[in-house]
């Protein structure tokens, strides 16, 4: 998610950019926060998104692919990128108010665009405001393309039955873990060429984020997984489960595998006493999104995915796939 972020050219003082450092993130959580809560017009800004970590995570899982920008030495903004294998993400984008439409935002682009042509990946994208024709514009400038509408969704934990065939990465041997990488690469891999969440999950377990739930089919191959953020200090926040990715193996059967994904899903919630699960889709995949409202996911915010080129990647519309690309 990128808040406003400018296109004139800063008349503030000297503006550079360079790798994000340790020591540069607790000032660049706070610009994060106040960024978003000063565009969401909340009263005490700092304290937007709460317990939820966006800054430390996202550092954390790829110190190079993370970006300051400074204005007289001091952090004024920060951007990240996400490396998926054959698709690249980026966000959150964030500049400091008091430096909004000064071109702040476009020098942070270029680092991260930089990233895209160094990883070779081959469809990029982001999840943005809709109704801000400033953030549109802005990365249209970047040959992004606005073409799906998103729903952020949620619902409240109700307990589930335990889902057969249901593995969390976590608990796996670490001498089992990487031929668990290797199923996930492929399951991913027929979802869409290339298509890789191997960073997300190692980075999940690493840093104490969630696990990664892995449900088997009746082969070998994965029949579903779900990278999920648990708790405070993690994407999710206090009292939250949050799906930052999940998927299914294509074909004859998909839609029940997708139920039963769901279904571990809030199964993981409940078994960490979580009271929230958090999920979303964009609604060029109809079915997914029809299935999560019918397991009682409301939305709470939509925006819309920009995508480059201007094709549906693997959101097309027999996909079951859970990501907002936040």
């Amino acid at each position: 998610m990128t808040p406003p972020a400018g296109e004139r050219k800063s008349g503030t003082g000297p503006l550079s950019v360079r790798p994000l450092g340790e020591a540069d993130l607790d000032r660049a959580d706070e610009i994060f926060r106040v960024a978003f809560g000063t565009f969401f017009g909340v009263p005490e800004p700092k304290t937007f998104f709460g317990t939820a970590d966006y800054v430390r995570t996202r550092w954390a899982a790829d110190p190079q692919a993370a970006f300051a920008a400074t204005v007289e030495g001091e952090v004024a903004g920060s951007n990240f990128a996400a490396n998926w294998g054959s698709v690249g993400y980026f966000g959150p984008l964030t500049v400091r108010p008091d430096l909004w439409d000064q071109g702040v935002g476009r020098r942070l682009m270029e680092p991260v665009m930089d990233c895209f042509d160094t990883w070779e990946n081959r469809h990029l994208g982001l999840f943005t405001f809709s109704h801000s024709p400033k953030h549109l514009e802005l990365y249209r400038r970047y040959g992004f393309w606005p073409r799906f509408l998103t729903a952020i969704m949620k619902k409240q934990v109700a307990g589930s039955a335990a889902v057969p065939g249901r593995v969390l990465y976590g608990r796996l041997p670490a001498a089992e873990q990487p031929e668990a990488l290797s199923l996930c690469r492929a399951l991913t891999g027929a979802v869409y060429e290339g298509l890789s969440l191997e960073r997300e999950i190692v980075a999940t377990h690493a840093q104490g984020l969630g696990d990664t739930i892995l449900l088997q089919g009746a082969g070998s191959e994965l029949d579903g997984l779900a990278v999920c953020h648990c708790g405070a200090g993690s994407e999710a926040g206090e009292d939250v489960c949050f799906v930052k990715f999940g998927a299914v193996r294509p074909g004859l059967e998909a839609a029940n595998r997708f139920e039963r994904l769901l279904g571990a899903c809030e199964q993981l919630a409940a078994e960490r006493g979580l009271g929230q699960l958090d999920a979303g889709t964009n609604l060029g995949r109809p079915d997914a999104y029809r299935r999560m409202v019918d397991r009682g996911f409301r939305t709470w915010l939509q925006g819309v995915t920009m995508h480059r080129p201007n094709e549906p990647g693997y959101s097309h519309p027999d996909a079951y796939v859970i990501d907002d690309w936040r």
